[in-house]
């Protein structure tokens, strides 16, 4: 019978564990937290989005995105469904995919989670930060901050150094880094931007559905739709959370950064500076500010229109055409500079960790350690915004845990 540790209760962490003991190994969890799962309670804000049904190597971003697809095929959302169910869990499935559990409480997924690992005879220490693991003939020997024993099998899933507010460090980079593995430059993901303007402060709070293109050395680089929210930093929101791993990865690597907003995606930019024409020649009197209220939020045409250098008092009546060619084409493109991404604090999970190159993606085992294996965030994998970070965690989790226990 195989005595294993694991070091981290997160998400990867506790579904190893799980399987680990139910596979008949000796298992105790370390967690540097007073309680374990901190971060699935934090998930989906507070209602866990806890899959999603369509995850492909498409969804992730890594030195090689492809090293999903095994651990993918293995945990599908039908076994995942199944194994929910195992434990206490029904799965309320959204019409794109997503998944959160029927109480639309993330706290049910760490109570049933919990729950059938304790009753699997994991034995949980938390409280207790891990501060050296060590390897010689005999096994691994692994010291806490209460604690010191040898175990056969080590599993490190201690996540990454996104929302060090709940507890996360980088205390796996090094652990991994002492046993010889390379580490990927890490950068947050799933995080709000800095823009250079200085127009975005002045609207921060409004929030808006817009278009928003990232380019990244000039070259359009991918492009999502959704709410934005200008804040006293830059820029949020869920289509800026869409666009902001690949704008956090060129900022790592020292690329130029800009994004675009089309205000009114609805509208091709002929067709708006038709409905311009039309809007203007209907309300002749008014300003140019009050007629364009009615198509984005008062805030915003303010300051669009100072980047256009027409004064908001401006009759619409005396607009000539380029003038009004102009704010179409800003409606439609308003270009900003992005200087950086608002930080690990306020990153929802993060890029690099731990290379694949060095790690067997049938059994999560380490190809330079016998014995030493990783599973979830640590690794250079980091999913896309709706789950795909938990389809990761949880089957890398269930794939070491059954190999650790042979």
């Amino acid at each position: 019978m195989n005595t294993i540790a694991i070091i981290g209760g997160g998400a990867s962490g506790l579904m190893a564990a799980l399987f680990a003991a139910r596979s008949g190994a000796t298992v105790t969890l370390y967690e540097h937290n007073t309680a374990v799962g901190k971060k699935i309670l934090a998930s989906g804000n507070g209602r866990c989005n806890i899959i999603n049904t369509t995850a492909s190597h498409e969804d992730y971003a890594g030195n090689d995105p492809h090293f999903v697809t095994y651990a993918l095929k293995q945990m599908g959302f039908h076994y995942f469904e199944k194994l929910c169910l195992s434990i206490g869990l029904i799965l309320d499935v959204k019409d794109d995919g997503r998944c959160y559990p029927l109480s639309n409480e993330a706290k049910s997924v760490l109570i049933a989670l919990k729950s059938a690992v304790t009753e699997a005879g994991v034995t949980i220490h938390t409280d207790d930060a891990v501060t050296a693991i060590s390897k010689d003939t005999n096994g691994f020997t692994v010291t806490s901050t209460a604690h010191k024993h040898r175990y056969d099998k080590v599993l490190i899933s201690t996540g990454s150094e996104a929302a060090p507010q709940l507890g996360a460090t980088g205390d796996g980079y090094a652990f991994a880094r002492a046993f010889g593995h390379e580490i990927i430059p890490t950068y947050p993901s799933l995080v709000q931007l800095h823009l250079s303007s200085k127009n975005a402060p002045k609207m921060a709070g409004v929030k808006t559905v817009a278009e928003v293109t990232l380019f990244v050395n000039g070259k359009k680089e991918t492009t999502a739709t959704g709410d934005i929210l200008f804040a006293s930093y830059g820029i949020s929101g869920l289509a800026i959370l869409d666009i902001s791993q690949r704008a956090s990865f060129a900022l790592l690597h020292k690329q130029r950064v800009s994004l675009s907003l089309n205000l009114l995606p609805q509208f091709d930019t002929q067709t708006l500076t038709n409905t311009l024409d039309i809007l203007f020649t209907s309300v002749p009197s008014q300003s140019v500010h009050t007629a364009l209220c009615g198509l984005i939020p008062a805030k915003i045409a303010t300051y669009l229109l100072e980047d256009a250098t027409i004064a908001l008092s401006t009759p619409v009546s005396t607009l000539n055409p380029k003038e009004v060619k102009k704010i179409a084409h800003l409606i439609a493109e308003w270009k900003f500079d992005v200087t950086d991404t608002h930080g690990f604090k306020h990153a929802e999970v993060s890029g690099g960790g731990v290379s694949t190159a060095q790690v067997n993606n049938k059994t999560m085992e380490s190809k330079l350690v016998e014995g030493l294996y990783f599973a979830g965030e640590v690794l250079d994998i980091v999913g896309k915004r709706g789950g795909y970070n938990f389809n990761f965690a949880w089957a890398s989790g269930m794939i070491a845990g059954k190999e650790m226990a042979k």
